[in-house]
Protein backbone atom coordinates (compact mmCIF):
# COMPACT_ATOMS: atom_id res chain seq x y z
CA UNK A 1 0.00 0.00 0.00
CA UNK A 2 1.42 3.39 -0.99
CA UNK A 3 0.88 6.35 1.29
CA UNK A 4 1.55 10.00 0.41
CA UNK A 5 4.27 12.09 1.99
CA UNK A 6 3.88 15.84 1.73
CA UNK A 7 7.04 17.15 3.41
CA UNK A 8 10.49 17.34 1.77
CA UNK A 9 13.14 14.78 2.69
CA UNK A 10 14.66 15.47 6.09
CA UNK A 11 18.27 14.79 7.11
CA UNK A 12 17.04 11.70 8.93
CA UNK A 13 15.26 10.54 5.75
CA UNK A 14 18.46 11.02 3.75
CA UNK A 15 20.46 9.01 6.27
CA UNK A 16 17.87 6.26 6.08
CA UNK A 17 17.89 6.32 2.28
CA UNK A 18 21.68 6.18 2.35
CA UNK A 19 21.50 2.93 4.27
CA UNK A 20 18.94 1.60 1.82
CA UNK A 21 21.22 2.58 -1.07
CA UNK A 22 24.05 0.65 0.52
CA UNK A 23 21.76 -2.34 0.47
CA UNK A 24 21.43 -2.14 -3.32
CA UNK A 25 19.03 0.70 -4.21
CA UNK A 26 20.51 3.14 -6.76
CA UNK A 27 19.88 6.87 -7.18
CA UNK A 28 17.49 6.52 -10.15
CA UNK A 29 15.32 4.20 -8.08
CA UNK A 30 15.32 6.70 -5.22
CA UNK A 31 14.38 9.51 -7.61
CA UNK A 32 11.61 7.36 -9.08
CA UNK A 33 10.29 6.73 -5.59
CA UNK A 34 10.34 10.47 -4.92
CA UNK A 35 8.45 11.06 -8.18
CA UNK A 36 5.55 9.01 -6.82
CA UNK A 37 4.78 11.76 -4.33
CA UNK A 38 1.66 13.73 -5.28
CA UNK A 39 2.09 17.22 -6.67
CA UNK A 40 1.01 19.83 -4.16
CA UNK A 41 -2.28 21.44 -5.23
CA UNK A 42 -3.66 24.16 -2.99
CA UNK A 43 -7.21 23.11 -2.04
CA UNK A 44 -10.19 25.42 -2.34
CA UNK A 45 -12.46 22.79 -0.73
CA UNK A 46 -12.07 20.64 2.36
CA UNK A 47 -15.06 18.35 1.86
CA UNK A 48 -17.54 17.13 -0.71
CA UNK A 49 -21.08 15.74 -0.65
CA UNK A 50 -21.97 13.84 -3.82
CA UNK A 51 -25.70 13.42 -4.42
CA UNK A 52 -25.90 10.77 -7.12
CA UNK A 53 -29.33 10.63 -8.79
CA UNK A 54 -28.90 7.00 -9.61
CA UNK A 55 -30.79 5.77 -12.68
CA UNK A 56 -30.51 8.79 -14.98
CA UNK A 57 -32.40 12.01 -14.14
CA UNK A 58 -34.23 13.75 -16.99
CA UNK A 59 -32.33 16.93 -17.82
CA UNK A 60 -35.22 18.00 -20.09
CA UNK A 61 -37.67 18.03 -17.17
CA UNK A 62 -35.37 19.58 -14.56
CA UNK A 63 -32.88 22.23 -15.64
CA UNK A 64 -32.51 22.13 -19.44
CA UNK A 65 -36.14 22.51 -20.44
CA UNK A 66 -37.14 23.18 -24.05
CA UNK A 67 -40.41 25.16 -23.95
CA UNK A 68 -40.31 25.93 -27.68
CA UNK A 69 -39.81 22.31 -28.77
CA UNK A 70 -42.68 20.11 -30.04
CA UNK A 71 -44.94 18.59 -27.37
CA UNK A 72 -43.43 15.12 -27.72
CA UNK A 73 -40.10 16.61 -26.61
CA UNK A 74 -40.89 19.50 -24.26
CA UNK A 75 -43.09 17.35 -22.01
CA UNK A 76 -45.74 18.26 -19.46
CA UNK A 77 -43.90 20.62 -17.11
CA UNK A 78 -43.69 24.39 -17.16
CA UNK A 79 -40.52 26.32 -16.38
CA UNK A 80 -40.09 28.97 -13.68
CA UNK A 81 -37.45 31.70 -13.23
CA UNK A 82 -34.60 31.23 -10.79
CA UNK A 83 -32.32 33.55 -8.81
CA UNK A 84 -29.75 33.20 -11.61
CA UNK A 85 -30.79 35.69 -14.31
CA UNK A 86 -31.79 33.91 -17.52
CA UNK A 87 -31.97 30.44 -15.96
CA UNK A 88 -35.36 28.78 -15.82
CA UNK A 89 -35.90 25.40 -14.18
CA UNK A 90 -38.77 22.99 -13.68
CA UNK A 91 -41.85 24.20 -11.83
CA UNK A 92 -41.31 21.22 -9.51
CA UNK A 93 -37.96 22.63 -8.29
CA UNK A 94 -39.18 25.89 -6.70
CA UNK A 95 -36.83 25.84 -3.72
CA UNK A 96 -33.78 24.87 -5.77
CA UNK A 97 -34.63 27.77 -8.11
CA UNK A 98 -34.00 30.07 -5.13
CA UNK A 99 -30.51 28.61 -4.65
CA UNK A 100 -29.52 28.81 -8.34
CA UNK A 101 -27.40 31.92 -7.74
CA UNK A 102 -24.96 29.65 -5.88
CA UNK A 103 -24.86 26.98 -8.61
CA UNK A 104 -22.65 25.88 -11.47
CA UNK A 105 -24.90 24.15 -14.01
CA UNK A 106 -23.27 22.16 -16.82
CA UNK A 107 -25.62 21.41 -19.73
CA UNK A 108 -23.18 19.75 -22.11
CA UNK A 109 -22.22 16.47 -20.42
CA UNK A 110 -21.73 13.31 -22.47
CA UNK A 111 -19.99 9.94 -22.41
CA UNK A 112 -20.01 6.62 -24.30
CA UNK A 113 -22.38 4.51 -22.16
CA UNK A 114 -26.07 4.35 -23.08
CA UNK A 115 -27.15 0.87 -22.00
CA UNK A 116 -25.54 -0.35 -18.80
CA UNK A 117 -26.33 1.62 -15.64
CA UNK A 118 -23.32 0.12 -13.86
CA UNK A 119 -20.91 1.37 -16.52
CA UNK A 120 -22.59 4.79 -16.65
CA UNK A 121 -22.49 5.19 -12.86
CA UNK A 122 -18.85 4.08 -12.91
CA UNK A 123 -17.79 6.75 -15.43
CA UNK A 124 -19.85 9.45 -13.70
CA UNK A 125 -18.17 8.72 -10.35
CA UNK A 126 -14.59 7.95 -11.43
CA UNK A 127 -14.18 9.64 -14.82
CA UNK A 128 -13.01 6.30 -16.27
CA UNK A 129 -15.03 5.70 -19.43
CA UNK A 130 -14.55 2.06 -20.40
CA UNK A 131 -17.69 1.78 -22.53
CA UNK A 132 -20.55 -0.67 -22.11
CA UNK A 133 -18.87 -2.92 -19.54
CA UNK A 134 -21.68 -4.02 -17.27
CA UNK A 135 -21.65 -6.01 -14.05
CA UNK A 136 -20.87 -5.17 -10.48
CA UNK A 137 -17.94 -3.64 -8.64
CA UNK A 138 -14.55 -5.28 -9.24
CA UNK A 139 -11.20 -5.19 -7.41
CA UNK A 140 -9.60 -3.71 -10.56
CA UNK A 141 -11.99 -0.74 -10.79
CA UNK A 142 -10.75 2.84 -10.59
CA UNK A 143 -11.40 4.18 -7.11
CA UNK A 144 -14.16 6.55 -6.03
CA UNK A 145 -13.31 10.15 -5.11
CA UNK A 146 -13.90 9.28 -1.46
CA UNK A 147 -11.32 6.51 -1.56
CA UNK A 148 -8.73 8.69 -3.30
CA UNK A 149 -9.30 11.51 -0.82
CA UNK A 150 -9.00 9.07 2.09
CA UNK A 151 -5.46 8.28 0.93
CA UNK A 152 -4.24 11.63 -0.38
CA UNK A 153 -6.12 14.01 1.95
CA UNK A 154 -6.44 12.00 5.14
CA UNK A 155 -8.72 13.24 7.87
CA UNK A 156 -7.76 13.84 11.52
CA UNK A 157 -7.82 10.74 13.65
CA UNK A 158 -11.31 9.98 14.89
CA UNK A 159 -13.04 11.31 11.75
CA UNK A 160 -14.39 8.89 9.17
CA UNK A 161 -12.66 9.68 5.85
CA UNK A 162 -15.36 8.45 3.47
CA UNK A 163 -19.00 7.51 4.06
CA UNK A 164 -21.55 6.11 1.59
CA UNK A 165 -25.29 5.93 2.29
CA UNK A 166 -28.17 5.04 2.41
CA UNK A 167 -27.95 2.13 -0.05
CA UNK A 168 -25.43 -0.27 -1.42
CA UNK A 169 -27.03 0.42 -4.84
CA UNK A 170 -27.39 -2.70 -6.93
CA UNK A 171 -27.47 -3.21 -10.68
CA UNK A 172 -31.08 -4.34 -10.69
CA UNK A 173 -33.10 -5.49 -7.66
CA UNK A 174 -31.15 -8.74 -7.28
CA UNK A 175 -27.96 -7.67 -9.03
CA UNK A 176 -24.44 -7.03 -7.75
CA UNK A 177 -23.35 -3.74 -6.15
CA UNK A 178 -22.63 -1.03 -8.69
CA UNK A 179 -19.03 0.11 -9.26
CA UNK A 180 -17.90 3.67 -8.66
CA UNK A 181 -18.41 3.80 -4.90
CA UNK A 182 -15.57 1.50 -3.82
CA UNK A 183 -11.78 1.73 -3.56
CA UNK A 184 -11.22 -0.84 -6.32
CA UNK A 185 -7.54 -1.15 -7.20
CA UNK A 186 -6.50 0.73 -4.05
CA UNK A 187 -7.63 -2.14 -1.85
CA UNK A 188 -10.49 -2.62 0.58
CA UNK A 189 -8.88 -0.53 3.30
CA UNK A 190 -10.05 2.57 1.40
CA UNK A 191 -13.64 1.43 0.85
CA UNK A 192 -16.29 3.69 2.37
CA UNK A 193 -17.92 3.28 5.73
CA UNK A 194 -21.39 2.13 4.69
CA UNK A 195 -24.38 3.47 6.64
CA UNK A 196 -27.31 1.39 5.45
CA UNK A 197 -29.92 2.10 8.12
CA UNK A 198 -32.70 4.58 7.34
CA UNK A 199 -31.95 7.88 9.14
CA UNK A 200 -35.58 8.98 8.78
CA UNK A 201 -36.71 6.26 11.20
CA UNK A 202 -37.44 7.24 14.78
CA UNK A 203 -35.25 4.38 16.00
CA UNK A 204 -32.31 5.19 13.67
CA UNK A 205 -28.94 4.21 15.06
CA UNK A 206 -25.68 2.73 13.89
CA UNK A 207 -25.23 -0.10 16.40
CA UNK A 208 -22.22 -1.50 14.51
CA UNK A 209 -20.29 1.58 15.60
CA UNK A 210 -21.34 1.68 19.24
CA UNK A 211 -18.96 0.43 21.93
CA UNK A 212 -20.66 -2.23 24.04
CA UNK A 213 -20.44 -2.08 27.81
CA UNK A 214 -18.20 -5.17 28.09
CA UNK A 215 -15.47 -3.77 25.77
CA UNK A 216 -13.29 -0.96 27.14
CA UNK A 217 -11.19 1.39 25.04
CA UNK A 218 -8.01 -0.23 26.41
CA UNK A 219 -9.25 -3.67 25.44
CA UNK A 220 -10.14 -2.46 21.95
CA UNK A 221 -6.70 -0.89 21.53
CA UNK A 222 -5.00 -4.09 22.65
CA UNK A 223 -6.85 -6.06 20.00
CA UNK A 224 -5.66 -3.62 17.34
CA UNK A 225 -2.06 -3.92 18.53
CA UNK A 226 -2.28 -7.70 18.37
CA UNK A 227 -3.48 -7.59 14.75
CA UNK A 228 -0.67 -5.18 13.85
CA UNK A 229 1.85 -7.52 15.45
CA UNK A 230 0.54 -10.50 13.48
CA UNK A 231 0.67 -8.51 10.26
CA UNK A 232 4.30 -7.59 10.87
CA UNK A 233 5.25 -11.26 11.18
CA UNK A 234 3.55 -12.48 8.01
CA UNK A 235 5.87 -13.01 5.04
CA UNK A 236 3.39 -13.80 2.26
CA UNK A 237 2.62 -10.58 0.37
CA UNK A 238 -1.01 -11.36 -0.45
CA UNK A 239 -1.80 -12.50 3.09
CA UNK A 240 0.02 -9.49 4.46
CA UNK A 241 -1.98 -7.07 2.30
CA UNK A 242 -5.23 -8.67 3.45
CA UNK A 243 -4.16 -8.45 7.08
CA UNK A 244 -3.04 -4.87 6.47
CA UNK A 245 -6.53 -4.03 5.25
CA UNK A 246 -7.96 -5.73 8.33
CA UNK A 247 -5.61 -3.69 10.50
CA UNK A 248 -6.80 -0.45 8.89
CA UNK A 249 -10.43 -1.54 9.33
CA UNK A 250 -9.65 -2.25 12.98
CA UNK A 251 -8.03 1.16 13.44
CA UNK A 252 -10.92 2.91 11.72
CA UNK A 253 -13.41 1.04 13.90
CA UNK A 254 -11.44 1.95 17.01
CA UNK A 255 -11.36 5.60 15.99
CA UNK A 256 -15.12 5.65 15.39
CA UNK A 257 -15.92 3.86 18.62
CA UNK A 258 -13.77 6.20 20.69
CA UNK A 259 -14.52 9.52 18.94
CA UNK A 260 -17.23 11.53 20.69
CA UNK A 261 -17.44 13.89 17.70
CA UNK A 262 -18.09 11.10 15.20
CA UNK A 263 -20.52 9.34 17.51
CA UNK A 264 -22.41 12.61 17.90
CA UNK A 265 -22.62 13.06 14.11
CA UNK A 266 -24.87 10.00 13.87
CA UNK A 267 -27.30 11.50 16.42
CA UNK A 268 -29.48 13.07 13.74
CA UNK A 269 -32.34 13.22 16.26
CA UNK A 270 -30.56 16.18 17.84
CA UNK A 271 -31.40 18.35 14.84
CA UNK A 272 -34.38 20.71 15.25
CA UNK A 273 -37.62 19.25 13.93
CA UNK A 274 -38.12 22.24 11.66
CA UNK A 275 -34.79 21.65 9.92
CA UNK A 276 -35.45 17.93 9.56
CA UNK A 277 -38.81 18.70 8.00
CA UNK A 278 -37.12 21.11 5.62
CA UNK A 279 -34.83 18.39 4.26
CA UNK A 280 -37.77 15.99 3.96
CA UNK A 281 -38.57 13.20 6.41
CA UNK A 282 -37.73 10.37 4.05
CA UNK A 283 -34.66 8.20 3.60
CA UNK A 284 -33.04 10.53 1.04
CA UNK A 285 -33.72 13.85 2.72
CA UNK A 286 -32.44 12.61 6.07
CA UNK A 287 -29.42 10.96 4.41
CA UNK A 288 -28.49 14.33 2.93
CA UNK A 289 -28.87 15.95 6.35
CA UNK A 290 -26.75 13.20 7.90
CA UNK A 291 -24.14 13.89 5.20
CA UNK A 292 -23.92 17.50 6.40
CA UNK A 293 -23.49 16.34 10.01
CA UNK A 294 -20.69 13.95 9.01
CA UNK A 295 -18.88 16.69 7.06
CA UNK A 296 -19.10 18.89 10.16
CA UNK A 297 -17.53 16.06 12.17
CA UNK A 298 -14.52 15.94 9.82
CA UNK A 299 -15.50 13.43 7.13
CA UNK A 300 -13.92 14.35 3.80
CA UNK A 301 -16.39 12.80 1.31
CA UNK A 302 -19.98 11.60 1.71
CA UNK A 303 -21.82 9.98 -1.20
CA UNK A 304 -25.61 9.71 -1.23
CA UNK A 305 -26.84 7.21 -3.83
CA UNK A 306 -30.51 7.94 -4.56
CA UNK A 307 -31.72 4.40 -5.30
CA UNK A 308 -31.71 0.92 -3.75
CA UNK A 309 -31.12 -0.43 -7.26
CA UNK A 310 -30.54 1.04 -10.71
CA UNK A 311 -34.17 0.77 -11.84
CA UNK A 312 -35.93 1.90 -8.67
CA UNK A 313 -36.03 5.70 -8.85
CA UNK A 314 -34.63 7.95 -11.60
CA UNK A 315 -34.74 5.28 -14.33
CA UNK A 316 -38.07 6.61 -15.66
CA UNK A 317 -38.70 4.47 -18.76
CA UNK A 318 -42.34 4.32 -17.64
CA UNK A 319 -44.39 7.20 -16.22
CA UNK A 320 -41.58 9.74 -16.27
CA UNK A 321 -43.75 12.76 -15.47
CA UNK A 322 -45.83 11.06 -12.78
CA UNK A 323 -42.75 9.84 -10.93
CA UNK A 324 -40.95 13.15 -11.21
CA UNK A 325 -43.96 15.24 -10.16
CA UNK A 326 -45.26 13.05 -7.34
CA UNK A 327 -42.09 11.86 -5.67
CA UNK A 328 -38.66 12.38 -7.18
CA UNK A 329 -38.53 16.13 -7.78
CA UNK A 330 -40.27 17.20 -4.54
CA UNK A 331 -37.94 15.04 -2.46
CA UNK A 332 -34.84 16.16 -4.34
CA UNK A 333 -35.91 19.81 -4.28
CA UNK A 334 -36.32 19.75 -0.51
CA UNK A 335 -33.11 17.86 0.26
CA UNK A 336 -30.72 19.65 -2.11
CA UNK A 337 -32.02 23.17 -1.54
CA UNK A 338 -31.99 22.68 2.24
CA UNK A 339 -28.42 21.39 2.12
CA UNK A 340 -27.16 24.38 0.13
CA UNK A 341 -29.00 26.86 2.33
CA UNK A 342 -27.88 25.07 5.50
CA UNK A 343 -24.21 25.01 4.45
CA UNK A 344 -24.34 28.67 3.43
CA UNK A 345 -25.87 29.74 6.74
CA UNK A 346 -23.23 27.79 8.66
CA UNK A 347 -20.41 29.35 6.63
CA UNK A 348 -19.49 25.94 5.20
CA UNK A 349 -20.47 26.24 1.53
CA UNK A 350 -17.31 28.13 0.59
CA UNK A 351 -15.19 25.06 1.52
CA UNK A 352 -17.69 22.28 0.74
CA UNK A 353 -18.58 21.00 -2.73
CA UNK A 354 -22.10 19.76 -3.31
CA UNK A 355 -22.02 17.77 -6.57
CA UNK A 356 -25.33 16.60 -8.05
CA UNK A 357 -24.42 13.87 -10.54
CA UNK A 358 -26.25 11.22 -12.54
CA UNK A 359 -25.36 8.33 -14.82
CA UNK A 360 -26.90 9.97 -17.93
CA UNK A 361 -29.98 11.93 -19.06
CA UNK A 362 -33.21 10.85 -20.76
CA UNK A 363 -34.28 10.78 -24.40
CA UNK A 364 -35.58 13.97 -25.98
CA UNK A 365 -38.53 12.09 -27.44
CA UNK A 366 -41.15 10.83 -24.99
CA UNK A 367 -41.98 7.14 -25.41
CA UNK A 368 -45.35 5.36 -25.37
CA UNK A 369 -44.82 3.69 -21.95
CA UNK A 370 -47.14 5.99 -20.00
CA UNK A 371 -45.06 8.96 -21.21
CA UNK A 372 -41.65 7.68 -20.20
CA UNK A 373 -38.18 8.68 -21.32
CA UNK A 374 -35.33 6.27 -22.03
CA UNK A 375 -31.55 6.39 -21.48
CA UNK A 376 -29.65 9.21 -23.20
CA UNK A 377 -25.87 9.52 -22.78
CA UNK A 378 -25.25 11.93 -25.65
CA UNK A 379 -26.18 15.04 -23.68
CA UNK A 380 -27.25 15.62 -20.08
CA UNK A 381 -26.83 18.08 -17.20
CA UNK A 382 -25.22 18.14 -13.76
CA UNK A 383 -25.11 20.81 -11.04
CA UNK A 384 -22.47 21.80 -8.47
CA UNK A 385 -22.45 24.22 -5.56
CA UNK A 386 -19.67 25.69 -3.46
CA UNK A 387 -16.15 24.54 -2.70
CA UNK A 388 -14.55 26.69 -5.39
CA UNK A 389 -16.99 26.05 -8.22
CA UNK A 390 -17.99 29.34 -9.80
CA UNK A 391 -21.28 30.65 -8.47
CA UNK A 392 -24.04 31.65 -10.86
CA UNK A 393 -22.66 29.91 -13.96
CA UNK A 394 -24.37 28.03 -16.77
CA UNK A 395 -21.63 26.24 -18.69
CA UNK A 396 -22.16 24.72 -22.12
CA UNK A 397 -25.42 24.29 -23.97
CA UNK A 398 -27.46 21.60 -25.64
CA UNK A 399 -29.11 21.87 -29.03
CA UNK A 400 -32.74 22.96 -29.49
CA UNK A 401 -34.14 19.58 -28.36
CA UNK A 402 -31.55 18.67 -25.71
CA UNK A 403 -30.14 15.84 -27.79
CA UNK A 404 -26.47 16.82 -28.25
CA UNK A 405 -24.07 19.42 -26.89
CA UNK A 406 -24.18 22.61 -28.92
CA UNK A 407 -21.34 24.31 -27.07
CA UNK A 408 -18.45 23.41 -24.74
CA UNK A 409 -18.98 19.62 -24.39
CA UNK A 410 -17.55 17.99 -21.27
CA UNK A 411 -16.95 14.40 -20.16
CA UNK A 412 -17.31 13.05 -16.62
CA UNK A 413 -13.50 12.88 -16.45
CA UNK A 414 -13.39 16.66 -16.78
CA UNK A 415 -15.78 17.10 -13.87
CA UNK A 416 -14.05 14.56 -11.64
CA UNK A 417 -10.64 16.09 -12.44
CA UNK A 418 -11.99 19.54 -11.52
CA UNK A 419 -13.40 18.15 -8.28
CA UNK A 420 -10.04 16.61 -7.38
CA UNK A 421 -8.22 19.86 -8.09
CA UNK A 422 -10.59 21.79 -5.84
CA UNK A 423 -9.94 19.21 -3.11
CA UNK A 424 -6.21 19.74 -3.47
CA UNK A 425 -5.53 16.45 -5.29
CA UNK A 426 -3.61 16.30 -8.56
CA UNK A 427 -5.92 14.37 -10.97
CA UNK A 428 -2.86 13.19 -12.92
CA UNK A 429 -1.23 11.65 -9.88
CA UNK A 430 -0.55 7.92 -10.16
CA UNK A 431 -1.98 5.45 -7.68
CA UNK A 432 -0.50 1.98 -7.29
CA UNK A 433 -2.53 -1.17 -7.06
CA UNK A 434 -1.67 -4.07 -4.78
CA UNK A 435 0.70 -5.45 -7.43
CA UNK A 436 2.57 -2.17 -7.66
CA UNK A 437 1.23 -1.14 -11.07
CA UNK A 438 0.64 2.60 -11.68
CA UNK A 439 -2.77 4.04 -12.61
CA UNK A 440 -3.45 7.73 -13.23
CA UNK A 441 -6.31 8.92 -11.01
CA UNK A 442 -8.27 10.40 -13.93
CA UNK A 443 -7.13 8.66 -17.14
CA UNK A 444 -9.18 10.88 -19.48
CA UNK A 445 -10.20 14.42 -18.69
CA UNK A 446 -8.72 17.60 -17.31
CA UNK A 447 -9.72 20.19 -14.74
CA UNK A 448 -11.78 22.96 -16.36
CA UNK A 449 -10.53 26.42 -15.26
CA UNK A 450 -13.75 28.14 -16.38
CA UNK A 451 -15.75 26.12 -13.82
CA UNK A 452 -13.61 27.39 -10.94
CA UNK A 453 -14.44 30.67 -9.24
Amino acid sequence: MHHPHHSPLSRRDLLHLGSVGAAGLCLPQLLAAEEKRPKVVRPKADACIIIHLNGGPSHLDMWDMKPDAPAEIRGEFQSIPSTLPGLRVSEHLPRLAQQARHATLVRSMNHSVNDQHAAAVYVSMTGHDRGEVGGGARPTDRPSPGSVAAMLRPTPRGAVPYVALPYWTREGASGPPQPGFFAGLMGRAYDPLWVLNDPSRVDFSVPEFTLTSDVTVDRLTARGQLLTSINARVADRRAKSELGAMSQFQQQATDILTSARTQSAFRIDREPDKLRQSYGVNIYGQSVLLARRLIEAGTRIVTVSWAPDANATWDTHVGNFKKLKNTLLPQFDAACSSLVEDLEQRGMLERTVVAVLGDFGRTPKINANDAGRDHWNFCYSIMMFGGGFQRGLVYGASDKIGAFPNDLPLMPGDIIATLYQLLGIDPQHELYDLLGRPHQIVPRGHAVPDLIG
